[in-house]
């Protein structure tokens, strides 16, 4: 009796969870779902608890570090996930560029060239575009804002698609996102770093030639890396370079022959907890009474164009120029409509952007419009693309309209 209850409960509660996991649209769909929420909760009658679990300090009078005994560690629940914890986002994503640098899509010069090339212009046009329109303003600090690409939203969008997109436009749109990442992360670190300590810096130096001498001895022993990876995590928070680096650093130490079961082990801890506690408290925010006089500023106008035209206009224009001057090829059975079309899912750039947004402005009130404006940048982006996508017909395809 107690065998078929539990048999039961499987079948009728797990299998449709287990199912819904394992579907590549359940990350976006998570994503979205927990920003729905948390918006709803901090404009509800509970948003001063509710904002003020995530902000509030744990010690207001030492700004972004607590003290805890002789240690300095993130001062609030915020901090501690947009410091701490999204080390390990960083840390699968670092690894996912070092698998495809080695032995992926990108290992190469003629199998890179397109994704690298598209990639370059949709992080460049966007940047230039907000440069340009908060030009003599002071917000032009936020140009990095709108040029990432949200891997888990886009991928998502285009699966919904189903074989209207052919694989190796999936391919192509995965390869640039990594690559899009890899630039955001080098702009995170060279441009998004207030201040040096240089002391800690130069520790946290020397504690990263612990893992790439493990690396280059071969050593398959995990834990020998992630102990000094979590005092290289320490001293780049105290340095002042984000402290979310070195999880990419330490990921490009990781042995090659290590990362598909990491990854594998990772990717469900990371897109269904992390990145949800993520996206629930980056998007507690109090909106403005009149969100049209909140989105009627610089800031909005430069992130909205960028991810909505800028993405777009960089990805397609320089993979144009690369098919033109015969350096690369379309993806297989890809035309011009479809890889525009995918230009504009590319502006989905929900949590990175997100990410960049909290960096750029210190002030709450502007991360507050930042965050805005990508959220309504990526729906519009999102729909745009999809609609676009679902009208063009696929190359050498002929649809069947089923009765």
């Amino acid at each position: 009796m107690l065998k078929s209850s539990i048999k039961l409960i499987r079948k009728t509660l797990l299998s449709p969870l287990y199912v819904f996991f394992k579907d590549s649209r359940a990350v976006g769909i998570v994503l979205i779902a927990c920003t729905i929420i948390s918006m709803v909760l901090a404009n509800s009658g509970v948003q001063t608890d509710y904002v003020g679990f995530w902000n509030n300090l744990f010690d207001p009078n030492t700004g972004h570090h607590y003290q805890y005994r002789a240690l300095h560690l993130p001062n609030s629940y915020l901090l501690w996930i947009n410091d701490g914890m999204m080390v390990l986002f960083f840390f699968l994503v670092g690894m996912e560029i070092k698998r495809e640098l080695t032995v992926g899509e990108l290992s190469s010069l003629r199998k890179s060239i397109l994704p690298v090339l598209a990639a370059v212009g949709g992080m460049l046009f966007p940047a230039v575009i907000f440069a340009v329109i908060n030009k003599n303003t002071s917000f032009t600090h936020g140009w990095g804002i709108p040029m990432a690409t949200d891997i888990a939203f886009s991928l998502g969008i285009l699966s919904l698609l189903g074989r209207r997109v052919p694989v190796g436009l999936k391919i192509f749109l995965m390869a640039l996102a990594i690559i899009d990442d890899l630039g955001a992360i080098l702009t995170i670190a060279i441009f998004y770093t207030p201040h040096l300590d240089v002391k800690y810096l130069l520790i946290g130096g020397g504690v990263f030639l612990i893992p790439l001498l493990l690396n280059f001895l071969k050593v398959q022993r995990l834990i020998l890396y992630f102990i000094p990876g979590i005092v290289l995590w320490y001293c780049l928070f105290n340095s002042g370079v984000h402290a979310t680096i070195a999880g990419v650093l330490l990921a490009f130490c990781i042995p090659l022959d290590k990362i598909s079961d990491l990854v594998h082990g990772l990717h469900d801890p990371v897109n269904f907890i992390i990145m949800p506690i993520f996206a629930l408290a980056n998007t507690a925010i109090q909106l403005p009474a009149d969100i049209g006089a909140a989105l009627h500023n610089e800031i909005s106008y430069g992130i909205m164009a960028g991810l909505v035209l800028g993405k777009p206009l960089g990805i397609f224009t320089l993979s144009f120029i690369a098919v033109k001057c015969k350096w690369a090829s379309l993806p297989s059975k890809a035309g011009w409509p479809q890889l525009l079309g995918v230009g504009l899912i590319a502006g989905i750039g929900f949590t990175m952007s997100i990410f960049i947004s909290s960096l750029a402005y210190g002030e709450r009130d502007l991360q507050i419009i930042a965050i805005i404006s990508v959220i309504a940048a990526s729906l519009l982006a999102g729909i745009a693309g999809f609609i676009f996508l679902r009208l063009t017909k696929p190359v050498g395809t002929v649809l069947v309209k089923q009765p």
